[in-house]
Formats: C-alpha cells, sequence, structure tokens
C-alpha cells in the first residue's frame, strides 16, 4: 500500500482502489484508474456525482463529512458527493449509470432505505467540470454530475462517511451557512460552485425541475481564486509595462517593443511577486513596477529565442522578427532588457542599501535563462544528453524565472530571510514542474488545447526528460519506432505521431517524465504549507497545479 495511506482509516483506504470513470474534459469515457491515483498529486479528470436532496417542505438535506475521509474531510456539502465507478451498471447513458452510482452511495453513507426509491425519483440537472485541492496531496478534478432526489427520507448516517447532517429551510440556509463559517466550519469547494451557479433557480422551482434540466458541461473554473488575482492585478502591470516602452521616441523600435506585449497573456510571472508578497502579508502596489520589469525581461527572452530557433509564431501573431525584420527584432529585445533595468533602479520601495542585491539577482536570472538557451541549443548537436543535463538546462532556462519571480517577491516587502529562501525554492520547484508539465502537455493533450500541432516537440527531435528516458531503454521495437520518427520534421504525418506516443508509452517514458514532475509539485505545495490561510495563498496553490489542469 502507498505510504501516502499510511495511519489513516483502513475502509477509506480500501475504497482507494476503487475504480473510478476517467473522462475528457466534455465527460466522454476515455478509461478506468483507482480513487488513489484520480485524487493524489495532481489527480485525474474523472466523473463524479452530487445528490441534492429536498423534502416536502422544500427543505434541504446538507451534511458534514467525516473526519476520517481522506479528501476534504470534515467540510459541510450536499447530502451525498461519491463517484460512478468503472462498472457496466454506474456507465449507463443517458445519466442512468450515474443515478445507479447515487442509489448505492445513499444508502452506504446516509443509510437510507433505497427500496422505494428509483432512477425516475433522480432528476439530472446538469454537469461541471471543476478542480479543487484539499492539501499538497490530495486534489479533486471532476466532472461533477448534480442529481436532486425531491422525496421525503429517513437518514441512519454512516459514521465512517458523516459525522452530523442537517435539514435547513429556504429563508434560514445563508444564515445556517455563515454560522457554520462563524464556528470555524468549511464548506465544500464542490457544493460552493453548486451553490452559486445553480442551487437557487432549482430551490424555487422544484415542481418545474425537468425545465431546468441542461445537459452542458459547464466549466467553473474561471471562478477561481487564481482568475480573481489575475483580473484584478492584470492592468495594473500592464499600464506600466506599456508606459516603460513607450518612453523611446523612436517609432517603429517602440511598436517591435511593443508587439509581443501586445498579443496577450494572462501575464502569470508579472503577477507572482504580487501574490507571493500578499500571501505574506506584506504586499504593495511597488510590486506592480517588480512585475512589469520581469515581464518586459521575460518578452525580451522571446524575442531573441523565437530568432534562435527560427520559430515564426508567437502567441498566435507572426514573431517580432518576422513582423519587423532580424535587425529590428535584436535591437528590440536589446532595449527591452535595459527597459526592465531602468524599472528596477527606480522601484521606490526598494532601499538604497537593497537596491545592489535587487539589480544582482536580476542579473543573475537572465544570464541563467541564456545559459540555458546555449545549453539547449547545443543538444540539437550532441549525440546522447543526459537526464542532469537536461534538468540543469530546464533550472536555468525556464526555473530561473519562477524562481527570481518568488524570491524577489520576498525580497520587495520586507520578508524574512526564512520566508526569502521558502519563496525562492517554491519558484524553483514550480519553475520545474511547469517545464516538464509543458513537456508531458505536447505529446498528451490534443492541438487545440496547447495552440500548436501535438508532438511537436517529437517532430522536431527535441531532447525531453521523455525522449532522454526512451534512448536509455534497451533495443526493442517501440524505441526502433520512436527512432524512426523522431526529428523527421515537417515530413512527419500524423500517424507516425501516434505511433511514437504509443511508443513513449510502452517504454514508460511518459509516466517517468509524470512522475519526476510530480516531483517538483509536491516540492512547491511543502513549500506553501507554512504560509498562513488566504486568497493570496489560494491562488499560488491554483498556480502551482496550473500545468496539471492542462493535461485533460
Amino acid at each position: 500500500m502507498n505510504s501516502d495511506l499510511d495511519d489513516l482509516n483502513s475502509v477509506q483506504v480500501d475504497m482507494m482502489q476503487e475504480l473510478c470513470i476517467l473522462v475528457d474534459r466534455d465527460d466522454n469515457p476515455i478509461g478506468k484508474d483507482t480513487k488513489y491515483n484520480c485524487h493524489i498529486g495532481g489527480g485525474k479528470l474523472h466523473r463524479a456525482f452530487s445528490v441534492i436532496i429536498f423534502n416536502s417542505k422544500s427543505e434541504i438535506l446538507i451534511q458534514k463529512r467525516s473526519s476520517d475521509k481522506i479528501t476534504f474531510p470534515g467540510v459541510w456539502a450536499n447530502a451525498c458527493c461519491s463517484h460512478p465507478l468503472y462498472i457496466e451498471e454506474e456507465m449507463l447513458p443517458e445519466g442512468l449509470g450515474t443515478k445507479n452510482a447515487a442509489i448505492r452511495k445513499l444508502q452506504q453513507e446516509l443509510g437510507i432505505d433505497t427500496s422505494n426509491i428509483a432512477v425516475e425519483d433522480m432528476t439530472f440537472m446538469t454537469r461541471m467540470k471543476y478542480q479543487a485541492r484539499a492539501d499538497d496531496k490530495w486534489i479533486e478534478r471532476e466532472v461533477d454530475h448534480i442529481l436532486i432526489l425531491h422525496k421525503d427520507v429517513k437518514t441512519n448516517v454512516n459514521p465512517n462517511e458523516i459525522e452530523e447532517v442537517r435539514w435547513i429551510s429556504r429563508d434560514n440556509f445563508s444564515m445556517e451557512l455563515d454560522k457554520i463559517r462563524n464556528e470555524g466550519g468549511v464548506i465544500a469547494p464542490w457544493f460552493k460552485h453548486i451553490i452559486d451557479n445553480f442551487l437557487f433557480e432549482w430551490w424555487d422551482n422544484l415542481g418545474e425541475l425537468e425545465s431546468l434540466v441542461d445537459s452542458r458541461v459547464h466549466q467553473v473554473s474561471e471562478t477561481s481564486t487564481l482568475s480573481q488575482a489575475i483580473k484584478l492585478h492584470k492592468n495594473e502591470i500592464e499600464e506600466r509595462i506599456i508606459a516603460a516602452l513607450s518612453v523611446t521616441e523612436q517609432e517603429r523600435l517602440r511598436s517591435a517593443m511593443l508587439h509581443l506585449i501586445e498579443g496577450g497573456g494572462k501575464r502569470l510571472r508579472a503577477i507572482i511577486p504580487y501574490l507571493v508578497a500578499d500571501a505574506l502579508g506584506k504586499a504593495n502596489n511597488g510590486l506592480y513596477d517588480v512585475g512589469a520589469a520581469i515581464e518586459i525581461i521575460h518578452n525580451f527572452t522571446l524575442v531573441h529565442d523565437d530568432i534562435m530557433d527560427q520559430d515564426e509564431i508567437r502567441r498566435g501573431r507572426p514573431a517580432v522578427h518576422v513582423e519587423y525584420d532580424l535587425p529590428t527584432a535584436i535591437n528590440a529585445g536589446d532595449a527591452m532588457l535595459a527597459v526592465g533595468f531602468e524599472i528596477i533602479s527606480t522601484i521606490s520601495i526598494i532601499p538604497d542599501n537593497e537596491l545592489k542585491k535587487l539589480v544582482r539577482v536580476f542579473g543573475n536570472m537572465v544570464r541563467r535563462v541564456s545559459e540555458g538557451q546555449q545549453f539547449d541549443m547545443q543538444f540539437e548537436e550532441m549525440d546522447v544528453v543526459g537526464e542532469e543535463d537536461y534538468l540543469n538546462m530546464i533550472s536555468k532556462k525556464t526555473a530561473a524565472m519562477f524562481e527570481t519571480c518568488g524570491q524577489v517577491g520576498a525580497m520587495c516587502s520586507s520578508s524574512t530571510p526564512d520566508e526569502i529562501d521558502l519563496m525562492t525554492r517554491w519558484g524553483y520547484n514550480l519553475g520545474m514542474c511547469f517545464q516538464l508539465m509543458d513537456d508531458l502537455i505536447d505529446v498528451i493533450s490534443d492541438s487545440k488545447t496547447i495552440g500548436k500541432p501535438a508532438g511537436s516537440d517529437i517532430a522536431r527531435g527535441k531532447r525531453t526528460l521523455m525522449i532522454i528516458h526512451a534512448m536509455a531503454q534497451k533495443d526493442s521495437p517501440a524505441k526502433d519506432t520512436l527512432l524512426a520518427i523522431l526529428g523527421k520534421g515537417g515530413s512527419v504525418s500524423s500517424e507516425e505521431i501516434t505511433d511514437a506516443i504509443v511508443a513513449l508509452n510502452e517504454l514508460g517514458s511518459i509516466e517517468y517524465a509524470r512522475a519526476k514532475a510530480m516531483e517538483y509539485h509536491k516540492m512547491a505545495h511543502e513549500c506553501l504549507e507554512g504560509l498562513d490561510e488566504s486568497s493570496a495563498l489560494d491562488a499560488l496553490r491554483e498556480l502551482t497545479d496550473l500545468q496539471l489542469t492542462r493535461l485533460s
């Protein structure tokens, strides 16, 4: 048994071996895996259900999950929440399988006599795709089928599953939830999504539920703390970026410098310093200037990377050297680097005696990113690239910038040395996970998700950790297939890419890279454990999980 389950309730541990239904983002079944694998680390997108029970008085039944539960113990939720299993009767179409699963769990969790409950008694209302992290180990990544049972029921709860139940009227509902929160209770994230998006319309129309049935899969992740933080801080940072890059009087140079910025983007790296400081309880508006400097320097590296890699498209528009010309692109990149350091030198929140240290941190970042890019280009000429070579390369090319974002966010907010070290390590581990997951996304996700042809790294012969692992395996038909396709460039067919991905799977290389990414993912989350709970910390947790959500 996995060590993550040591010292946990044995009944709950046994249920971790149940087989859940893996689904894609549109809720199409694509396989099966254990409840454990669906919830550990980054998790796997799977099917779930939430039953909402109303009685004849139009009261809603809510439950407090048992402290023995492995995921989200002790939180308050709707009447019954669980998963249909990968068995025939719970995979039936048109929601019948989910209703069968719900009936099973109503009896097992709530002790309800289900002999007089038929699938027709439940209304399949809608579906929602969401993600919620319980802690650094456990996560929910589900397409949740939401069912309503409007019927009087008698409960005899299973204490291994449920600690307490309450019936609440419509008029008292908000007051009761406030009371729960004031007493230190927590509302389950999926139940909160249901409340915020659906519940009251259904509650007010219990006699007309069929007219409210909606077959869509609602994406509720856009209401996440991270997305709210992006909306809150992005404009402040972009105003500073545009103002700084518009200082030059040379019109063509100014236009080239703004070209990638105008292409959009979340500005995640730029927002990280503010979020880090906010999570430490010490945010200030000067961190927007810090973020603007980081974003401008980041875009400088992208301009030069596109030239070196001969890439013609960036963020869906022509690269700077294509839109303008090669000399202008090089000049624009150089000027952007200079502007980044100009901003740093004028940030008012930095004491003069700390400015030298901050400039050194930024200079170290730029040098390491350049070293990483040179290693990456050098790999193309090498017959053998080792795992340590690759990890060293991405620690510079990708992780160095994330590491700096975490470091300067703490440095520029009067944090202690221990806090600075903690957030520096968080940024490093985040960056390592980010790049390893980005490599996985290239072969696992579809072209629409990643914005480029799936498997393009394979076509280019790029030495990712998966390829390095595969090359180190013994000769086999799978390895021969991969070698025949690797690096074929534009002449490779989609069928060959599929064959190469199958070969990587057979060689164990995809799972090997995923496991390595999850090591860094876990270490990043562990760095956040010592911080006080806050919306900024929630945003950092979501950011740590960001790449994982793109795998499904």
